[in-house]
């Protein structure tokens, strides 16, 4: 691990009440002691109790370039696990600047994006799937993924991984035993009790690697695509949604020609709504090439909403729903008959009743009037379908934890055939060795310089 002691802003970047510069390594109370004055104690910073704040001036010379309040953190006993001061000072772009060169010149170095969670990782503080859950937290913009990343800062997902481990250990230690004295013919464990702890010990990687789909969702959203013929109100609806004009809307057919994508947060959950190119035979290229990618979009999408234009014939909308329905079959879809003002309340009936055939759920609606659309954001949730999260829930929402738990399920399925045919032991002892790697895979006791550098590079500079 490099020595060096760094130093960066770590509150968001841009003009505030107040910023926070943090310095960490081995020579950080030299540093700091050599532009900080002390205006309530004689002491310097190196020598204040742990824990303690310190309010004076950061000076270049005799130049006061700042009032301020250093706080003081001992090793080990500090986020990263070395020696750290983190300097409070106003806002001001310029002031921040100053101190950090100020730093540099002194004998600090810039912090490179997520060194101070990886110094932590590195020292011990926290294991890796610690360390991500803390970039998560920084990024969490709904309750759910609050919660789930919290519980995974705090070591609950790890301490899930620790048991699996040690009953993997247990179990590998009998199976190589007993290879140690084959030649004795002793069985150091009976079959079926292994056997049963191979079944628990996959049922629990299952679980875990199933419930990624959840996480997932709660962590970038489930998407939600809006289809339907041109100029059925998909626009409108969007911007409805969405609070805002996201999507030009006109009276104009195939006004939408590419994806439009935009986020907001129902009851906690986050819903990605993605408008798209309105369906029909058209010779436009790029209306066209619009339309392809509606069908990509419906493709990747978990929920439907199929906007249906309540003034088309009858006849127009059963054409349409040939060409869309086989393309929705399996997903959650939920119809939204629009522009419903436009029809008397005896033409809207009538509608209503030809159209109730149609299997799925039925919202009558008018975007332009917004009509209904608490009724469609409570059918939203309801297909969202998703259980409620506790604090304690361990739900994995990383890609890189999900390729490893599939890897370590396919491992310990392996292991399971094995005692079912009675391989050797030599075999399952195999396998299960290959499910503690990618189990310890994911908390990094196994893991490379390049996999660290992929993981850190995406942090926040000061982070």
């Amino acid at each position: 691990m490099n020595q060096d002691t760094i130093c960066a802003v770590s509150t968001a970047p841009g003009i505030g009440g107040i910023a926070v510069i943090r310095v960490s390594g081995a020579e950080a109370f030299t540093i700091c002691d050599r532009i900080f004055k002390a205006k309530t104690v004689e002491k310097s910073l190196g020598a204040q109790a742990p824990y303690t704040l310190c309010y004076g001036q950061i000076r270049q010379g005799n130049e006061a370039v700042d009032e301020v309040v250093a706080a003081v953190f001992r090793a080990p006993h500090s986020f990263t696990g070395e020696d750290t001061v983190e300097i409070t000072c106003h806002g001001s772009g310029y002031i921040q600047q100053r101190i950090l060169e100020l730093l540099i010149e002194n004998g600090c170095r810039s912090a490179t994006p997520g060194e101070y969670t990886q110094r932590a990782f590195l020292n011990g503080k926290m294991d890796l799937s610690q360390a991500e859950a803390v970039a998560d937290l920084i990024a969490s913009t709904s309750a759910g993924m609050h919660k789930l990343a919290l519980n995974q800062m705090r070591g609950g997902f790890s301490k899930e991984l620790a048991r699996l481990r040690d009953q993997l250990l247990q179990f590998t230690s009998l199976i190589e035993l007993e290879l140690d004295f084959g030649e004795e013919d002793v069985e150091f464990a009976d079959r079926s009790q292994l056997l049963a702890l191979a079944h628990e010990i996959e049922r629990v990687i299952g679980r875990l690697a199933h419930s990624f789909s959840i996480g997932n969702a709660v962590k970038n959203g489930i998407p939600v695509a809006i289809i339907g013929e041109t100029n059925a109100g998909k626009s409108t609806l969007l911007n409805l949604l969405v609070g805002e004009e996201r999507a030009i809307v006109s009276d104009i057919h195939g006004t939408t020609r590419d994806v439009i994508e935009d986020t907001i947060n129902l009851s906690g959950i986050t819903f990605r709504f993605i408008d798209t190119a309105g369906i029909r035979e058209t010779t436009d290229r790029i209306e066209t090439l619009g339309i392809e990618r509606t069908f990509q979009k419906l493709e990747q999408a978990s929920i439907v909403l199929w906007v249906i234009d309540l003034t088309s014939s009858v006849a127009l909308i059963e054409a349409l729903a040939k060409v869309i329905g086989p393309k929705v079959a399996g997903k959650k879809t939920i119809l939204v008959f629009n522009k419903s003002d436009l029809l008397t309340p005896e033409a809207l009936e009538e509608k209503k009743g030809l159209l109730e055939e149609i299997d799925a759920v039925h919202l009558y609606i008018s975007a332009k009037e917004k009509r209904n659309t608490d009724l469609l954001q409570g059918e939203l949730l309801k297909a969202a379908a998703l259980p409620e999260i506790g604090s304690d829930d361990i739900i994995v929402t990383n890609v890189r934890h999900y390729e490893a738990l599939t890897k370590a399920h396919a491992a310990i399925l392996r292991v399971l055939d094995g005692l079912q045919n009675d391989l050797s032991g030599d075999f399952i002892s195999q396998d299960s060795r290959e499910c503690i790697h990618h189990l310890s895979d994911i908390v990094g006791e196994v893991t490379t310089d390049q996999v660290l550098h992929n993981i850190f590079k995406n942090f926040c500079i000061g982070k």
